[in-house]
């Protein structure tokens, strides 16, 4: 079954997902928002957003960040003014597909209105573990960046245990880092020590980290408080992966002369080519499922 996929808006990341899209046979893609890219796509059918036979589509692929709340697109490579509507999502096929990185309430608003299938990618367990390896490996980047003594020997505290601590804390410890994890989670701790890792008790975090060479955040609330910033050394970094605006108290932090970096994309900053490989991969496999049935 042939699929009209229209590929609206995005970033460095959406360049390799549109080429490993253009290797799958049969599908027409449509691109929107690429009018300024410099290097063309061979083969492939630009157009402006208004002049899409929105009927036609069943699938749309939107940026990572979906859409703001006034339903704005994202467009890295155009300066084209794309906001997509209710109306707009009501003209789609019943059967279309919405894909998007995250999804924010007005998007889960109108898609839910107009009985428009959505899938947030960045919702699913698969695409956060793949993205986990190159969040870890930008993490390591820039724990390098920014210190003056090698990750080798070093005092890792890594907060949170979910897809991306895991990874983080798993890929720090291979480089010979002294490595702790704090969580809430019972479970997690048991974990952490079946790995050799250092389990700390989420709420007991200030007692550690005077031992404290690099704290590294992945959960998405305030964790790194004021207690647990006062007792780093002069000379930790802290670096938070947690989603705007993280998990930091960071103007503590800059009061107390502690570098605190809040990293968000890390991804799409380092490498954007395997991201979006990572969301073509799981685009793919969805739509063969869909085909299947």
């Amino acid at each position: 079954m042939k699929l009209t996929i229209a590929v609206i808006g995005g970033d460095a990341r959406y360049l390799e997902l549109i080429r490993q899209l253009q290797r799958v046979e049969n599908n027409e893609l449509i691109l929107v928002g690429y009018d300024k890219l410099e290097q063309g796509f061979t083969g492939l059918k630009q157009t402006d957003f208004h002049e899409i036979d929105v009927e036609d589509l069943d699938v749309v692929i939107l940026p990572i960040t979906g859409m703001d709340e006034e339903g704005s697109v994202e467009t890295v490579f155009s300066d084209q003014d794309i906001r997509i509507t209710e109306d707009w999502l009501s003209r789609l096929k019943e059967s279309a597909v919405v894909f998007t990185g995250i999804t924010n309430e007005h998007l889960s608003m109108i898609t839910h209105k107009t009985n428009t299938t959505l899938v947030p990618l960045f919702d699913r367990d698969d695409v956060a573990i793949y993205n986990s390896i190159p969040t870890a490996e930008g993490t390591i980047m820039m724990a390098i960046e920014n210190t003056d003594y090698t990750i080798h020997s070093s005092r890792v505290i890594v907060t949170g245990f979910g897809r991306v601590g895991h990874t983080v804390a798993n890929k720090f410890a291979a480089l010979g880092a002294n490595v702790s994890v704090a969580t809430r989670s019972s479970k997690d701790l048991a974990r952490i020590t079946e790995m050799g890792l250092t389990p700390i008790e989420l709420e007991k975090l200030a007692e550690y980290t005077s031992e404290c060479d690099l704290l590294i955040n992945t959960i998405p609330a305030m964790v790194i408080k004021k207690d647990s910033i006062q007792n780093l050394p002069s000379n930790a970094v802290i670096i938070d992966l947690a989603s705007k605006p993280g998990g930091t108290d960071f103007e503590f932090a800059k009061q107390r002369g502690i570098e605190a970096i809040l990293a968000r994309s890390l991804p799409g900053i380092v490498a954007p080519k395997t991201a979006g490989k990572i969301l073509a991969d799981v685009i793919i496999q969805i739509l063969t499922k869909e085909k299947e049935l």
